[in-house]
């Protein structure tokens, strides 16, 4: 299953002013109110939007059913989310923020209960959770604030970064008065940070202080690859096509590429936070696919994640098996972008990963990069046994 990581931060449109009448009842009601009818059935016909307007209509009709139901529908439109494509989600973002108006206004209270057990479910969309937790601070605001320290090691960006932000305002202070006191609460941040800009703040903390970090070590970027192109992507077909390193890998081999033989050679990246340019040892080429390898040791076998980060089209494979593949192009990069869980074997594990670059050139599309870290469920990082020592060659 592939997880795709929206940016962090709130949502936009949840700071709904709730009457403080409806706020006491919230606190002391479940709020169950009369479904609408057919629920399940509006939010299929939701679920089946799709793109370029296909299903809008029937989606707009749905929607206008949905937004007139009552707050016990909010849950299983939260539940709705995780399935739902990126429209669909947008639709049912919308009716949940109608619903929790019109109960704001009619005095009708929301179900902070259950809202608040389906926060702490984290098996939840991450999404989902941070609409729960958006209605709850209306409804509960100090209450709902309380549990901001329980989502530091939560598996949801959305919510952990609120978590990160209340250790940064502690080490801010303390700098003030003991660096080894702050030096400790940073520490505990950048453990949790996974949002870059929290990650430079936590770096420049460090430099104040005199300390040096590894942030690609901490986190767990590999930085260390084998690369080979370019391969053609004309009329973005190179997606779809099987080249040689996807028959096997051979790092002594040389391919027909797309204008002359290729060879395997070696990139690595300073980047800190494991960004590898494939412009580099290519050029600022379009309408081309490349491939990057990687051996991967682990001390164990274990469940870990691939989380990758890629404005291109891309497939991984690992141990030879395809992991999974998106044929879309420049929509944004960032750490832990995609989300793959994986079983690590004892030993060596071979990461495969193809990179297209399309035929658009505008400046905002000539970027032709990656960044691929593994780690555990939380975003902690699995380090390779055969991973150098930070004397050494980063790996």
């Amino acid at each position: 299953m592939l997880v795709t990581s929206p940016i962090p931060g709130r949502i936009s449109g949840m700071r709904i002013c709730l009457l403080s009448a409806c706020c006491a009842l919230a606190l002391t009601s479940s709020g169950q109110a009369e479904p609408s009818p057919d629920l399940t059935k509006q939010i299929a016909i939701i679920q089946a939007v799709g793109a370029e307007g296909v299903g809008n209509s029937d989606a707009a009709k749905a929607f206008g059913q949905l937004s007139r139901s009552g707050p016990s529908s909010l849950l299983p439109l939260l539940r709705a989310v995780e399935p739902s494509n990126s429209i669909a989600r947008n639709w049912l973002r919308s009716a949940i923020e109608v619903i929790a108006e019109k109960a704001a206004t009619s005095g009708h209270p929301l179900p902070l209960d259950a809202l608040r057990g389906f926060l702490k479910d984290r098996r939840q969309s991450p999404e989902a959770r941070r609409l729960a937790f958006e209605l709850m601070l209306e409804i509960d605001l100090e209450g709902t604030e309380r549990m901001i320290p329980s989502f530091i090691d939560d598996p949801s960006n959305e919510l952990r970064r609120d978590a990160v932000a209340q250790i940064l305002d502690r080490g801010k202070k303390q700098l003030a008065d003991s660096d080894e006191a702050a030096a400790k609460t940073y520490r505990i941040a950048l453990d949790a940070a996974r949002d870059v800009d929290q990650i430079q703040d936590i770096a420049k903390a460090f430099a104040e202080m005199g300390i040096e970090i590894d942030l690609p070590r901490h986190f767990g970027f590999l930085t260390n690859w084998q690369v080979v192109g370019p391969f053609h992507n004309l009329e973005r077909k190179g997606f779809a096509e099987k080249f040689a390193p996807e028959e096997k890998v051979n790092l002594d081999a040389a391919y027909e590429g797309k204008e002359a033989k290729v060879k395997w050679q070696s990139l690595s990246t300073p980047d800190p936070y494991g960004k590898v340019d494939l412009n580099k040892p290519y050029g600022k080429l379009k309408e081309v696919t490349a491939y990057a390898y990687h051996e991967f040791t682990s001390g164990e076998a274990r469940e870990a994640e691939l989380r990758l980060g890629c404005k291109n089209a891309w497939k991984i494979w690992l141990n030879g098996e395809l992991v999974f593949g998106r044929d879309e192009y420049h929509r944004g990069q960032r750490i832990d972008q995609y989300k793959m869980p994986i079983k690590l074997r004892k030993g060596s594990n071979t990461i495969l990963l193809k990179l297209c670059q399309n035929e658009q050139k505008q400046d905002w599309t000539v970027q032709w990069e990656f960044q691929l870290r593994v780690c555990d469920a939380t975003g902690t990082a699995i380090l390779a046994t055969n991973r150098p020592e930070p004397s050494t060659t980063r790996q």
